[in-house]
């Protein structure tokens, strides 16, 4: 090494101690630039933030009891029409046949073949609507918040439109009709959930069968669930509305129509109510990483200047 050569081999291998600009963005500081509102705290890539705040316990509490109530009081207002509703009932059995819809005669022959079969869809139809769906929704408060204020609307939405109909077309179940043919197998095998005469049944309004509710809630339970959770096995919840069709049908609680009706609701319910955009947390917590690891790698070197 010369002499003339020494120092300017020096400074190429000495680092270049650069000094702060004042002028640059403080990296620490937050970006005026960054979205605010609905959308602050989005992760790249369609994630979710990692936390999302459940509603008020107990303004929920109250939204769902009213809701609750409201559906009560929606059913008895439409009692003491039997007249009405034995018309109406000859006339959707009328109007199905002219459809071309299958007989129920034909699903409720599935289950009349022993007591056993007949007893479970009567325990199914009378246990399982209300707790399934208050279980639904306690589990979407606690592990999905944003899902479960999406689900309650959707369920308050096609709730209300059912009242609506319950009070225009006051309509008997198959079962309290002769022209069908159809057993009341809750009558029969047990057990029943509804009062031997229906003018006098002060708990439940034996008239409101359209649309039907049972099957109205199932659906939005397991399409709620498939939205909600990213398992690979998740389109199985649609077994419950199915297993839910088939008891509602063949118990002769309900028409065909009744449930066509009640889908109806809940396609329009979901075409002005969409679900969130977030993911589950696995989801999420991948996005975040990759976010992460881009954000620390930081710009590449071109090949020549790495030593």
């Amino acid at each position: 090494m010369n002499a003339r050569t020494g120092p300017a081999l020096r400074r190429r291998l000495t680092p270049t101690r650069h000094t702060p600009d004042a002028s640059a963005p403080d990296a620490s500081a937050p970006d005026a630039s960054a979205p605010e509102g609905p959308t602050a705290g989005r992760i790249p890539g369609g994630g979710r933030p990692a936390h999302r705040p459940r509603p008020p316990l107990m303004r929920e509490l109250a939204l769902v009891v009213a809701l609750f109530l409201l559906y009560k009081l929606g059913r008895q207002l439409a009692r003491g029409r039997t007249g009405e509703a034995m018309d109406n009932a000859r006339g959707i059995w009328h109007l199905e046949r002219d459809l071309h819809l299958p007989s129920e005669a034909g699903i409720q022959h599935l289950l009349l073949h022993g007591d056993t079969l007949a007893h479970i869809a009567n325990t199914y139809y009378a246990a399982v609507h209300f707790p399934a769906t208050i279980l639904f929704l306690v589990w979407l408060y606690w592990r999905r918040p944003g899902h479960y204020v999406w689900a309650r609307r959707v369920l308050t939405a096609v709730t209300g439109g059912a009242l609506v109909l319950h009070l225009l077309v006051p309509l008997a179940p198959p079962r309290m009709v002769a022209l069908t043919g159809l057993v009341d197998t809750a009558r029969v095998y047990g057990p029943s959930v509804y009062g031997s005469d229906p003018a006098a049944d002060g708990l439940e309004n034996q008239f409101a069968a359209m649309p039907s509710l049972h099957f109205g809630w199932a659906l939005v339970l397991a399409l709620g669930l498939i939205a909600a959770t990213r398992a690979r096995g998740r389109w199985l919840w649609l077994l419950h509305p199915l297993v839910t069709l088939f008891v509602i049908i063949a118990t002769a609680n309900h028409y065909w129509l009744d449930t066509i009706v009640a889908a109806a609701l809940v396609a329009v319910a979901l075409v002005f109510l969409h679900p969130p955009d977030d993911a589950p947390r696995g989801t999420t917590l991948v996005a975040r990483g990759r976010t992460h690891g881009r954000r620390e790698a930081g710009p590449r070197q071109p090949a020549g200047d790495r030593r």
